[in-house]
């Protein structure tokens, strides 16, 4: 995705991007569709708080160091307004060379506009054990 779509787009083409470069393990990409605010939090699973660019640009920077992953995500539940926008989804997380565990990741991410754009001010995602539930947003419905 082009550099610009990916810092002028709308947030869901800011989530897409986020997910795509860590997927390329593309730090700097990654990097910039963060908000310029100091702010900015994210907490990795079983991990601390991260405030920060510093302290995100090092956790991202480790995570990459061990190579790629593809993170699936699915059932996303979506809040937006004109300047906020809070997305809950599961992420199927599949690290490279590694068997599937019977575990899946709930994450929050929250984007708010900027003069410059969409932009993440906040990705939080901690480990659920056992499978992940079912989206009942689409269950057939009977009459």
């Amino acid at each position: 995705m082009p550099a610009k779509k990916q810092l002028n787009g709308s947030a869901d083409e800011v989530e897409i991007a986020f997910y795509d470069a860590i997927a390329r393990g593309d730090l700097d990409g990654m990097m910039a569709l963060w908000a310029e605010d100091e702010e900015i939090i994210c907490v990795h699973p079983n991990s601390p708080r991260l405030i920060g660019h510093a302290d995100i640009r090092t956790s991202w920077e480790a995570i990459f160091e061990n190579g790629t992953m593809h993170i699936h995500t699915r059932q996303l539940h979506a809040i937006h307004n004109g300047l906020t926008a809070v997305h809950n989804l599961i992420e199927e997380f599949h690290p490279r060379d590694q068997i599937a565990q019977d575990v899946h990741i709930i994450a929050t991410n929250v984007y708010v506009k900027t003069p410059r754009g969409w932009r993440i001010t906040m990705h939080h995602a901690s480990v659920a054990a056992g499978p992940a539930p079912v989206d009942l947003s689409k269950a057939d419905v009977l009459h």
